[in-house]
């Protein structure tokens, strides 16, 4: 008798990317040709957190991960495991087995091993688009146990005793922002979701949404119960398609299943929630810009106080999570904070969600206990530097944050101690630097950007980036002054005490810590005329060297004629015509092109 299989296919935007759905379609393909759609059975998943290994594919019982396939693959895994029970080891990836409903993996030490699963714990187990999967997993029981046997002060007490702090980046005690929030007397209340992540290289919010709505909704209605609440709005950037089309997906079945709407579940309580798209402003990551956006007005910050819990959008008491918070709201109510506050550390509870990303051999999403060392997610996660290069810096809190060099790898992750190292937590993007990336030219790429979001409303962040951005421009050129790494630092801290919200308080941050933590390679620059990572293009010398085979390939897509040379021979760059663009460089196949 043919043995039953269910097939667990990725479904996120990376490896849809990579052609999940092309892979799925064969797949049902194959079946039908081997009389096997009755035995076996195809579901969808978020995101497993392996985004470098994607298109994957699951297959139960067994938990055979299978990652990079192709279409040749489908065929194979069809008749040799799914008709013959044998697993192809060429095809799998040796990681862990299945993680438990949502706390440490069981199974070996790679990928999976030394992580805990809170915000995730659904992702890549359950479809995204199916509320009775969510529900098998005690979805929305926690918002039944919110509203038949709690209190509103009981559920706000139960979220500031937890310890839990938001997860967009600052850090603020959750519980403390809902009880202000609980507290004032106007109505109606709102209640938001802040969905608009805008870090380069940061897909944390986007992944958990594509993988598990539903908590969010549940999440965001138990807030609702718990301040007093009737509408709450998912404030999302319109470059999220998929994310947009399952959180939609999600509100619409949670209203039809009655957990959403007039009368949740019976009771007396009523909540609904809406949709509102961002146009990409990462200024409209800062509550108030973003109330502002949804508002219809420009997204622009304003002072604080009021706080939002106080006067927030259309001038009522609203209250502002991003998505992470959101997710840990219903353990937090279901499984208690008395247990929540057994991860993480003393300050900090609870696990952290990282977009782990750069050089690093494992690249995806992946959440940890608060106080896992840096040291622990690169090499043991991550699997450390690829190609043999040597660890230079990690950079973490996205472009706000700040870079920090190998002395730093046993700090853990917790808001205190990467504040106390020069960097901050942020909403958790974590780029693994090494040493081929000029740490002059990082700091110019974030500030390039944080430049450029900038709204333009106060005058500290509006010029004194753009002042900084020009000195790092000409630093990197090889234009760089005696004096310059000083008004860096001194227009640094202006900005920083003068701004008026969160991106230009933190804008300078990539800058300072590399000033602190590799201000040799800005003197450098600026002394020697000199970039150590070979970066820098304006730097930069290209010679030919004596393994020149003289084959002509560099001579022919020279952009200004600077090669000369007859064909066997070894060439020659006019350094003067030569405009430094590097094509000769990557077009050599013999490594005969020097950078100096």
């Amino acid at each position: 008798m043919t043995a039953t299989y269910r097939i667990i296919v990725c479904d996120g935007t990376t490896c849809i990317n990579s052609g999940a759905r092309r892979l799925t379609a064969l797949l049902k393909e194959h079946l039908d040709k081997h009389d096997l759609t009755e035995t076996v059975t195809i579901g969808l998943s978020g995101c497993l957190g392996m985004c470098d290994k994607g298109p994957i594919m699951v297959v139960n019982p067994g938990y055979t991960i299978y990652g990079g396939l192709s279409e040749a693959d489908i065929p194979k895994i069809v008749e040799e495991h799914l008709i013959k029970g044998q697993p192809i080891a060429r095809l799998a990836i040796q990681e862990d087995h299945l993680y438990n409903r949502f706390f440490r993996v069981f199974g070996d030490d790679k990928f999976f091993g030394h992580q805990m699963r809170i915000t995730l714990r659904n992702c890549g187990i359950i479809d995204p688009e199916s509320i009775d999967d969510y529900l098998s997993l005690r979805g929305y029981e926690a918002l039944a146990k919110a509203i038949t046997d709690m209190t509103p002060e009981q559920v706000v007490a139960e979220v500031e005793s937890s310890g839990l702090r938001g997860r967009g980046g600052a850090g603020f005690s959750t519980g403390t922002k809902w009880k202000f929030t609980a507290a004032q007397e106007a109505t109606p209340k709102y209640v938001i979701c802040n969905a608009d992540e805008g870090d380069p290289g940061a897909f944390m919010d986007r992944s958990a949404i594509e993988g598990d709505p539903h908590t969010i909704v549940e999440g965001m209605a138990i807030a609702g119960y718990a301040v007093g609440a009737d509408k709450g709005i998912v404030y999302i950037r319109a470059e999220y398609p998929l994310a947009i089309r399952r959180i939609t997906k999600a509100i619409e079945d949670a209203r039809a299943h009655g957990l959403l709407g007039d009368n949740v579940l019976g009771s007396d309580f009523s909540f609904d929630i809406e949709i509102r798209l961002g146009a990409g402003a990462f200024v409209c990551g800062e509550e108030t810009a973003l109330i502002h956006s949804i508002e219809g007005a420009r997204g622009m910050p304003r002072p604080r106080p009021p706080y939002p819990s106080v006067r927030g959008l259309f001038g009522q008491p609203t209250l502002i999570n991003n998505v992470e918070t959101w997710a840990n709201i219903p353990v937090i109510i279901l499984d208690g904070a008395n247990w929540f506050k057994t991860v993480g550390t003393e300050t900090s509870k609870g696990t952290k969600v990282f977009a782990l990303a750069g050089k690093v051999v494992n690249t995806g999403l992946i959440e940890v206990p608060m106080g896992t060392t840096l040291r622990e997610i690169i090499y043991d996660i991550g699997g450390g530097i690829p190609q043999g290069k040597t660890f230079k810096a990690v950079q973490t809190g996205g472009p706000s944050g700040g870079c920090l060099p190998e002395e730093y790898l046993d700090t853990p992750i917790d808001y205190d101690s990467l504040a106390k190292a020069g960097s901050i937590m942020g909403s958790g993007g974590m780029i693994v630097i090494d040493e081929d990336s000029c740490m002059v030219d990082i700091a110019k790429f974030f500030l390039e950007f944080t430049q450029n979001e900038s709204c333009g409303k106060c005058t500290p962040c509006r010029e004194g980036t753009k002042r900084m951005l020009e000195i790092l421009t000409r630093i990197t050129e090889g234009k760089g002054q005696n004096g310059d790494i000083e008004k860096l630092e001194r227009l640094g801290h202006m900005i920083i005490k003068s701004s008026l919200c969160g991106l230009g308080q933190s804008a300078p941050n990539p800058v300072l810590s590399t000033i602190k933590n590799f201000r040799v390679e800005y003197e450098e620059h600026i002394t020697e005329g000199k970039c150590r990572a070979r970066a820098c293009s304006n730097l930069l010398t290209y010679e030919i060297i004596d393994t020149c085979v003289g084959c002509g390939a560099c001579r022919k897509v020279c952009p200004v004629a600077a090669i000369s040379g007859s064909p066997k021979k070894e060439h020659v760059i006019d350094q003067e015509k030569c405009v430094k663009c590097g094509m000769c460089f990557n077009t050599c196949k013999f490594d005969a092109i020097a950078k100096v």
